[in-house]
């Protein structure tokens, strides 16, 4: 995004224009933003064996899922739905990971129904599972184990995944004995090995830990003779929310990883996310009132925690900026929203633009977990989510209406 003319624009596209068109709030992605750094994953490995396997959790509109099936990649899932929808997309199952701490046997079937690439096992119990279901629809689907590594990911303790206190994965040091009983297991083929440590990572070293581990459990595993094939090193690489964040960047991760992995006859396996759409992402949103309690200055804002839950979950910043540039000052104020609760609010003690009740203003960086965890809290029906392409753009999600809102009720 950048201002043009004291107006900001997405691509060739004021935003302005989009926000009296089709209301607010509303959920703008960019086409050109989320194909390039797609691309810069991608790109990033050379000529090592890889795949980009997309994390749909992070947005999973069928126009998203659509464009980055077109542009090669894989998809990471976590529940039957999201197979669902990529499948929806028109996407190849057979570039499907099926990963996630509590999959049903119906999700188990349904992807063995579409023989997807291959299931991320985070319990033996899941093992037992899938093999007895394997067995029954007559297939031998690629397993790997998701394996914890005990590596601190320093970032937010609810999206944290890579300690023994966590919930996700088998610990490192069992992975092996459970390798070495693969004949428990005739109906899988276990070839791969697979970590998550956490999201929103902004430091590179704990990623490097994890993969010296990884490597060492690979090539303990290959000298017993076992046939590892794919290394699935997971997600989470962050990005900047605010102005002075620190960020790895896409191909510096990338090498890193290639440095340590690769040249081992391994197809390397990610899982990126957020920071495929996040920064492409706004929600737009406009200034309802303004009000003053005692020394407490507020924004109210159409936009509320039902629309974008990151800064009221996980206190979250997101940078809120004018869509036509402010030359009247600043404010410090809390952005608050319609619903009633004193937990919403998508910034609180903001130095922000003197904006009055009309005004325009974008969230930036809402690309990722913004629309996916939307709700409908308070009735209020979700926004509609629209993606640029160049000079134009085009609906990819209506906006709810009040019927909606009661479908399949009595």
């Amino acid at each position: 995004m950048q201002y043009r003319n004291h107006t900001l624009y997405s691509e060739e596209v004021p935003l302005a224009d989009i926000a009296r068109r089709e209301g607010t709030p509303c959920y703008i992605y960019s086409r050109a933003g989320i194909l390039e750094r797609y691309q810069a994953y991608d790109r990033a490995f050379g000529e090592t064996p890889h795949k980009v396997c997309y994390a749909v959790k992070a947005n999973s509109n069928l126009a998203i899922l659509k464009l980055l099936a077109e542009a090669g990649a894989g998809f990471d899932i976590v529940s039957g739905g999201e197979l669902f929808r990529v499948l929806k997309a028109g996407a190849d199952p057979g570039a499907v990971i099926f990963s996630g701490v509590g999959k049903s046997e119906k999700e188990i079937e349904y992807a063995l129904e579409h023989k997807i690439k291959g299931f991320n096992c985070e319990s033996v119990h899941e093992l037992f599972l899938l093999n007895s279901l394997a067995a029954r629809w007559k297939v031998r689907p690629k397993v790997a184990l998701r394996v914890n590594p005990d590596v601190d990911a320093s970032t937010h303790p609810y999206i944290s995944t890579g300690l023994r206190k966590h919930k996700f994965g088998i610990d490192i040091e069992e992975a092996e004995s459970i390798y070495g009983q693969a004949s428990a297991y005739p109906n899988l083929e276990l070839e791969g090995v697979s970590c998550h440590i956490g999201s929103q990572i902004v430091d590179i070293e704990p990623m490097l830990e994890v993969f010296d581990k990884m490597v060492a459990l690979v090539e303990r595993l290959r000298g017993r003779g076992l046939p590892i094939r794919t290394l699935d090193l997971g997600g989470g690489l962050g990005v900047a929310y605010k102005p002075g964040d620190k960020a790895v960047s896409i191909p510096e991760f990338i090498h890193a990883m290639c440095g340590k992995a690769g040249g081992r006859g391994l197809e390397i396996l990610i899982e990126p996310g957020r920071s495929i759409v996040a920064e492409a992402g706004v929600l737009l949103t406009r200034v309802l009132y303004r009000k003053t309690n005692g020394e407490r200055e507020f924004v109210i804002v159409d936009a509320a925690m039902n629309d974008l839950i990151r800064p009221a979950l996980y206190h979250s910043h997101h940078e809120i900026i004018p869509l036509r540039e402010n030359q009247s000052g600043t404010i410090t104020a809390d952005v608050v929203g319609p619903v009633c609760e004193s937990g919403d609010f998508l910034a609180r003690g903001r130095d922000m633009a003197n904006v009055m009740p009309g005004d325009l203003l974008a969230v930036c960086t809402a690309g990722a977990y913004g629309f996916v965890a939307a709700s409908n809290y308070n009735a209020r029906p979700r926004p509609p989510e629209i993606l640029i392409e160049g000079d134009s753009y085009r609906v990819i999600r209506e906006r709810e209406t009040y019927e909606d809102l009661i479908r399949g009720e009595s």
